[in-house]
Parts: structure tokens; sequence; C-alpha cells
């Protein structure tokens, strides 16, 4: 009890300290990298405490007294990925997951499979029932669950990891059973994304990394205008992420707008453009790294002074502080219970009303990069979203407030340009915080 007092009171100081206003700190200092042995140390005991806890509220909150999780060698069911051992790269052969609430007993974790499975019971000799599908079939048939939830989803990849063959395999050993298999999303998506305490204290070292990868990167130490490419800049992010043995879940961008240049679409400005970095450049990244099992998703702005310039054009400023508003709109709005196309429309009625052209598609993030849980818009989309814009949200949640606004700038003709937003934070239940600041201001490359 008085360890879990702490994580709470940890979170409870975390949550002050870094408010929705924070801003970003301009030199972000590396945090300390843990070696892979600890790390992997850090995820076990954050995985135990997880099935002790996230699972067996679920399977309650949502009255299903089994859970069957099946995936095979390298194309695991992305729930099941996230429960393995953090030295288990991939699923072994077939592993077979069993979730049993046994009431007052608790949940029962078994796993049927050749190899052990961290705090998972084994639960198939393969010396008495070769058969493993067998075994599985004789094993629920001892327990008599009313429903049988496996991970079926139309609405969401990450939620129908089970594939078309087990499927079929486990509703021909169940025989006349079969009738208890249930599709049961909310487990798989509840479980992705829930954070426990302990990774919300951590979440902002992944933040801080991201962001100091980020300064570095819109430095002159990387950047020199009139010789460096956006490709250039792209290849060192992949270098870095490498060199502090990091992984990166996407491909970093990089692209620039400039007053003689046309207006990129959204789609350009996503996966870069091949152009040399020249003063009076708008620079576009986005980037985010992979950590201790889960992931940033951040995007940033920097202006490439001009001689004589001493800071951007007021009206590159200007565009900022309108994203500023645009996406205190977005977290604003963000309510336990609440759709996530429900909270798209109050934040465009937000956005609307100070007169700021915004796209809002924002977006959980957790163990997968655009993870569980409600779209808020996409940016194809500012209408309702049928299935994923339905999910509601939830507290102990994390999210990518992603955005962009669009707004002419005189200092170019009038030219509109698209600023664009990213920033991760958490989200309690009562309110939304960054984890480490967010950008109010543009990034300033020196001039050559």
């Amino acid at each position: 009890m008085q360890r879990k007092a702490l994580k709470f009171a940890l979170l409870a100081a975390f949550m002050g300290a870094t408010g929705a206003g924070a801003q970003e700190r301009t030199d972000p200092a590396m945090p300390e990298i843990l070696p892979l042995e600890r790390r992997a140390e850090v995820q076990n005991r954050w995985l135990k405490e997880r099935l002790d806890t996230i699972v067996p509220e679920l399977m309650r909150r949502h009255k299903v007294d089994m859970w069957v999780l099946i995936a095979g060698e390298y194309n695991e069911d992305p729930v099941v990925e996230t429960m393995l051992p953090a030295t288990w790269l991939s699923a072994r052969r077939r592993t077979i997951l069993v979730f049993h609430d046994r009431g007052a007993e608790g949940v029962e974790r078994l796993a049927m499979a050749r190899y052990p499975v961290g705090d998972f019971k084994p639960s198939w000799d393969p010396e008495k029932e070769p058969d493993q599908w067998q075994a599985l079939a004789a094993l629920i048939k001892a327990r008599a669950p009313k429903a049988i939830a496996v991970n079926r989803s139309v609405e969401f990849p990450l939620a129908d990891g089970l594939s078309a063959s087990h499927y079929a395999k486990l509703a021909e050993v169940l025989g006349p059973d079969a009738s208890r298999l249930v599709s049961h999303q909310s487990l798989a998506i509840g479980w992705l994304e829930t954070r426990i305490p302990d990774e919300i204290t951590v979440y902002p070292t992944l933040s801080r990394i991201t962001h100091s990868i980020i300064q570095e990167a819109l430095s002159e130490r990387v950047i020199t205008p009139g010789v460096t490419t956006t490709n250039d800049v792209v290849w060192w992010f992949r270098e870095k992420v490498a060199q502090l043995r990091l992984k990166t879940w996407f491909h970093p961008s990089v692209s620039i707008q400039r007053a003689d240049l046309p207006t990129f679409s959204i789609q350009t400005l996503s996966l870069g453009n091949a152009e040399t970095i020249q003063p009076g450049d708008l620079i576009h990244i986005d980037f985010g790294i992979t950590y201790l099992g889960l992931n940033t998703d951040v995007q940033r702005l920097a202006y490439v002074l001009r001689p004589g310039e001493t800071d951007a054009p007021k009206g590159l400023r200007d565009g900022i502080a309108a994203m500023t508003i645009a996406q205190q709109a977005v977290h604003a709005e963000l309510k336990p219970g609440r759709a996530g196309n429900d909270v798209l429309a109050a934040a465009r009625r937000r956005t609307a009303a100070a007169g700021v052209d915004a796209t809002i598609y924002s977006h959980p993030i957790g163990y997968h990069g655009h993870g569980a849980g409600p779209w808020i818009g996409a940016w194809e989309n500012q209408g309702a979203i049928a299935g994923r814009g339905e999910a509601l949200v939830n507290a102990q949640t994390a999210w990518s407030i992603e955005l962009a606004v669009t707004a002419p700038v005189p200092e170019w003709g009038g030219q509109k340009v698209r600023f664009m937003f990213e920033e991760d934070g958490y989200f309690d239940g009562r309110g939304f915080r960054f984890f480490d600041g967010w950008q109010d201001r543009l990034i300033l490359v020196p001039r050559p």
C-alpha cells in the first residue's frame, strides 16, 4: 500500500508541475538513457503491475469471465506483443494466453505454450497432450466460462489480432461451446490505452529525450543553410536514434515552406520534401521515438534567420500564437466518457469562435504511436467519424494533441502557411497536462 501511495503521490506531483500552459524548455538536456538490461527489468516490472491491476478491472467492468489470446510466431496479436516478457522479441511457436476470473480467488493467468511466459502459469504439458488445441479446449471446458472474449474488431485494428485461421480452429475445437465466443474490442483497447502511474512518471523522460534530439537537429550542429538538405536532416535523425540505442516507430519527416514555393499539401508536409534549406525557410519536423515500450510523437517548427534578422517575421509568429489557441481548445474539451467526435466538434467550435482556421486530428499514444482509443478527427475528415470517432475518452490515458492551423503571412505576400502542432501528454480524468511542455515559439536556426 505504501508503494502504491508513493506512485500516486509522484503522479500528482507530475500533474501539478507540468501544467497545460507550461512552455517548452529552450535547451532541453538529454536525460540518462538506461542500458538494455535495465530497460528489460523496468518493462517486466511494469508488465506485472499492469497484469495484476488493469486486466482484472477490465474483465469485471465488461462482465467477461474468460479472455483468450492466440498469437503465431511473427504474426503476433498487437495485445499479446505487449504482454510478453521484455526478452521475448516475438511470440514463440503458437503462444496462447488465457485469463480466467475466479471471483474471490482473483483472475488467473494461464499460458499454453512450449516455453515459460513471464508471470503466466504454465498450463500445457505436451507430453500428456501433444495437441495444443485439444489442451486448450479441455482447459476451457473445465472452467466453463459464460463468455469467452477474443480479439476481433471491425473498427479497431489493434483489437483485431486474432487471425482468421486461429479463430476457425478455436471454434472447431470448442464445438457447441463456440457459441460462447464474443468479439470484445473493449478489453484490448482498455489494456492498450490505460497507463499505470509508473509509466506516467517516466513518460516526461521520453518527451525530454525527443525534445533534446529535435533541438540538436534544428541547430547549427546539423543545419548549414544553403548546404544541408531536408533529407540530410531526416537521416541525421535516424543515425542519432541508432547511436542512442533507441528506435523510431516511423521514418522522420522534414519539410520546408518558403515565400517562393507553392503551398504544400498535408501529404507533402507529412512525408517531407527534398529541398536545400535556405535562410527564410520555415522548417517542419515530425519525429518520435520508442523507449521502454512506449512511444512519442512530436512536431516542431523552426525558422532559418536571414542576414540582419534576430527573429522570425511577425506573420509566422502570429501563426504560432494561433496554433497555441487551437491546441488549448482540444485538450480543454477532453472529458471522460465523451466520444472523440464530440471532443472534435467542441474544439472546432472554440477555434472558429477565435477566428482560427484549424484542422484537428489528435490521437491516443502509448504502446503504439497511433494508439488504441478514440480518434479526435482525421486530417482528411473534420466531420464525425464512424466507429473510431464514437469511442469514448477514458482517464489514465496518454495523448498526442495533433493539429494544424492555416493562416496568411503578410511578409510572404499573404501566402497561406500551414502551422503544424503535435505534443504528448496525459489525461487523468480531471485535466490534461503535457509531459514536457509544448512549442509556443518558433525555434530559430542561426544564419551561416
